[in-house]
Formats: structure tokens, C-alpha cells, sequence
């Protein structure tokens, strides 16, 4: 094994997956955040962060820490990618600093922390890996190591890093940190050579981090500390106990650490990086038409120049005439049309939708499951219909309701359903009722996935109303 192999083996790499991703709303929203979403073909920002790490470290194990309301997305995402996978799942969202000082509780001897956000878009492998090597003696000698993305142009959408030096060397001293710029202010930054895009990547020592926290924000040790002797450990996940990890403070690592100590350094990270942190920011990403227009999905521009047109919806037909500069973005329930330039009031709109208590301001029709998935058709008072899916081998957990009632029809494959004391099999293009209070239970006995479409009734349709009897997932 050469030396830099070596150095890289000897990294623990930590998935930050945290952030709700409001910038892409309707399809990234607070149940569903970006990071899950497959946005590129069939793969997500979470699953292809998987891959390129394990292209660069082949390790067994690569840490994530995720809210525990997404432990399955998690999970599924990973096994996708093949990684075998410890997630910490946080009961209440923290920010970086109480989130990355439980990772580090969590990683075993003095290792070097790789700390990376779930989300954003980094298609070389080969140059993170280049700028890794280059910051690994920095961060052993007892640095924290940024990673700063050489721009390309002025942006607003980034949070900068200046460098005291602007020579040509790989690491550079930092000397502050900026939030997002200006117009002027970014061309500034950008002509001036010393500036770099804040990338959110941390390479540091498990000792240097955890001291720094101690020393200047004792009370986020003190409380991630009680967190983790008091965290419980089931298969793949940690779970953290409500109690303990609410009463810590919410703060970002750059505000709690960062800008009180000065052992930093930058590695330079000269490739192609996005944070994906807005409609035009994802729509970059894309290759546009001859005028200009990046369609994905069921969409159909005329006289139409410079649009961004995203069709999710899997049954609807998008059709522009006579626009330009738009972003148009259509899902089963929720259509966002804006122009470019007001992208960053995305945000406030999903703040002012959810003020005002609109389902879709935060929840998703698409929710994932141990077992499978599920997705909501329509709803209405006093109704809710599912296209359900069960993995091969899988099955629900038994339970019952005591305020819906449910018809269950086949479209796909073999279900063995257990109602009451009753047990039988259904295939497609047949049905059964599930009257409510009734014990029941949906596995999957074939080799194909199962696929039934669910009506529920009744007056209170939320799926805080199940009362589990027996359940393979440890729910």
C-alpha cells in the first residue's frame, strides 16, 4: 500500500443529512428534502455522495447523521448504493456543530473526520480525493481543514472564504469567512484572486474537534455528551434520546467554532461543485436547446427561450408558449412558476404557505418505508387513496385503526393479507375490505413487487392512527 493510500484509509468519512432544502420546493419540502429526491435519473444527491465516497475510501462503514423522521429514506438510499451504513438519527435538528461533535463521539480512536453535506453535486471523485491528500497534513498536525472551490464567475447564492495567501500553493490560512456577497462585493471577491466558495466540506481530528467544542461551546458538549451516554444502538441506527438532544443549543460549526479559533487551513478544490441550493443553481446542471430551454420529463416549449421546465407529474403534460427566462417546476400536487431572478424568494413563499398551514408547504405525497413505499394518489373529506409497494419477502407490521376503515385491490403481484383471525391470498385485479378496528396485516409472497392501490374512509385519516401488535423494524 503506498503512502497516500495509506493517509486515505486512515479517514472516517461522515454524511451531514441534515437541511430541508426549502430552495427547491415542491419537490424538495420538509418531509422529503432534496437530498432524497432523485433528481438525477434514478439516483439522488444522497445516493451519488454514497458512491463517490466509497470510490474514494472503499471503507465498510460510512457514518451519516440524519433526522430521525428520514431513517428509512437513509437507509433505502444506502442499499441502493451498496454502503453499509451506521446513520445517527437526531429526534430534533441541531445545526452542524451539535451534529458533527455526536459524530465524533461516535467514530472510534483519534481517526481523521471527513465531514461532507449529503446534497451537493460533485461529479469527479478524483479531485476531492486530490484536494483530500493535499489537506491531510495540515489536518493531522492539528488544523481544521476547509475545503474552498476556486470560482468561476461571481455568485451570490455562496458563502466565501478569504485566504491570507495567493500563491499557487494547495493550502492556504484562512483568514475569515464571508456570508453571501452582493453583486459587488462577489465580483470583488471574484477578481481578486484570495476568495474562495465555501464548499461545507471539514477535514479534522476527532481530538482537535471535540476540544475545540469543549472550549468554546462548552454547553453543546455538555449536552451532545448526555446524548451520547444515553443513546441507544439498533442494528444500523443510533437512536438519540428526545430529551437529551433537544435541550442542546442550535448552532452552525462555522459560528460556534470557526470564527473563534485561528488553526485553519484551506485546501483548494479546483473541479466542478454545486451546492444545489437553488433552481438555477440545478438547472446548470443541465445542457440547454438551441434557445436555450432544459426540459425534464413531459414538457414542451414553443416560442419559448431560456426556461427550466420540470414535469414530475407522471400523467401531465407541461406546454410553454411565448416565455423566457422562467422556471417552471409541476408535481402531482403542487406547481411553482418563477422567474430566475426571484429564485431565493422561493424560501419565504414555503414560509408563508406554511404559516398559513398548507399540507403541501412541508409534506410530501411520496413517503419511504422498511418494507417499501408509499404514495398518495388524492384525498379529500373523509378519504385518502395510496398506491402502496412491498419489497419481495416484506410485510407491514400487524395493527389496526380505530378511525379509518380500508379497501385494499391488488394491481401487482401476490399479497398474503392477515385480517383478524383470517388468513389468505390475493392476486391481481382482486380485492378486500378492512373494516375499522380490525387486526390486519399486508405481506408481500412473491418475487415482483407488490402493488395495491388503498382507499381509506373515515374521519380522521393521519398516520399517527396505527396501533402496531407485531413489527419486523423495531417500530
Amino acid at each position: 500500500m503506498t503512502d497516500k493510500l495509506k493517509k486515505i484509509s486512515n479517514i472516517q468519512p461522515i454524511v451531514l443529512c441534515g437541511g430541508s432544502g426549502t430552495r427547491l420546493w415542491p419537490i424538495s419540502r420538509k418531509s422529503l428534502p432534496k437530498q432524497f429526491v432523485e433528481l438525477f435519473g434514478e439516483k439522488s444527491l444522497l445516493q451519488l455522495t454514497f458512491e463517490r465516497l466509497d470510490k474514494i475510501f472503499h471503507l465498510d462503514k460510512i457514518i451519516a447523521l440524519a433526522n430521525e423522521d428520514h431513517r428509512f429514506f437513509v437507509g433505502d438510499i444506502a442499499s441502493k448504493a451498496n454502503i453499509k451504513l451506521q446513520a445517527i438519527l437526531e429526534p430534533v435538528g441541531r445545526n452542524t456543530a451539535p451534529a458533527m461533535a455526536i459524530a465524533a463521539l461516535n467514530s472510534p480512536d483519534d481517526e481523521l473526520l471527513f465531514f461532507v453535506p449529503s446534497d451537493h453535486f460533485i461529479p469527479d471523485a478524483e479531485t476531492i480525493k486530490k484536494s483530500l491528500l493535499n489537506g491531510i497534513d495540515a489536518a493531522r498536525a492539528g488544523d481544521f481543514v476547509v475545503f474552498g472551490v476556486k470560482p468561476t464567475h461571481p455568485n451570490t447564492a455562496y458563502g466565501y472564504i478569504k485566504v491570507k495567501d495567493t500563491d499557487t500553493r494547495n493550502i492556504l490560512k484562512v483568514e475569515k469567512f464571508l456570508e453571501k456577497p452582493d453583486q459587488i462585493n462577489a465580483k470583488l471577491f471574484f477578481e481578486s484572486g484570495n476568495y474562495y466558495w465555501n464548499s461545507g466540506m471539514f477535514l479534522v481530528k476527532k481530538s482537535v474537534l471535540l476540544k475545540a467544542i469543549r472550549t468554546h461551546a462548552e454547553d453543546i458538549f455538555q449536552s451532545v455528551n448526555i446524548s451520547f451516554n444515553s443513546q441507544k444502538i439498533d442494528g444500523d441506527f443510533i437512536h438519540l434520546a428526545v430529551d437529551d438532544f433537544a435541550r442542546c443549543r442550535s448552532e452552525s460549526i462555522d459560528f460556534a467554532i470557526l470564527e473563534n479559533i485561528r488553526n485553519i487551513s484551506m485546501s483548494a478544490f479546483d473541479g466542478n461543485w454545486s451546492d444545489v441550493g437553488s433552481w438555477n443553481a440545478l438547472a446548470d446542471l443541465k445542457e440547454g436547446d438551441k434557445n436555450d430551454n432544459k426540459i425534464i420529463g413531459k414538457g414542451y416549449a414553443f416560442d419559448t427561450k431560456s426556461t427550466y421546465i420540470l414535469a414530475k407529474a407522471k400523467d401531465r403534460n407541461i406546454v410553454t408558449i411565448g416565455i423566457k427566462d422562467l422556471i417552471v417546476v409541476d408535481t402531482s400536487d403542487a406547481l411553482l412558476i418563477t422567474h430566475k431572478s426571484s429564485v431565493e424568494e422561493v424560501k419565504k413563499a414555503v414560509e408563508a404557505l406554511t404559516i398559513q398551514k398548507i399540507p403541501q408547504a412541508t409534506e410530501n405525497s411520496y413517503a419511504c418505508r422498511p418494507w417499501g413505499d408509499y404514495e398518495i394518489l388524492d384525498q379529500g373529506s373523509g378519504f385518502k387513496v395510496k398506491r402502496i409497494t412491498v419489497k419481495p419477502g416484506a410485510s407491514l407490521s400487524l395493527q389496526l385503526h380505530y378511525k379509518r376503515a380500508e379497501h385494499w385491490i391488488v394491481v401487482e403481484g401476490t399479497a398474503k393479507i392477515t385480517r383478524d383471525e383470517d388468513t389468505f391470498t390475493l392476486e391481481k385485479n382482486q380485492s378486500t375490505y378492512i373494516p375499522l378496528g380490525t387486526k390486519h396485516r399486508l405481506e408481500n409472497i412473491g418475487t415482483i413487487p407488490l402493488q395495491i392501490i388503498e382507499v381509506q374512509s373515515g374521519n380522521y385519516l393521519e398516520e399517527d392512527d396505527i396501533v402496531r401488535f407485531e413489527d419486523n423494524y423495531g417500530r
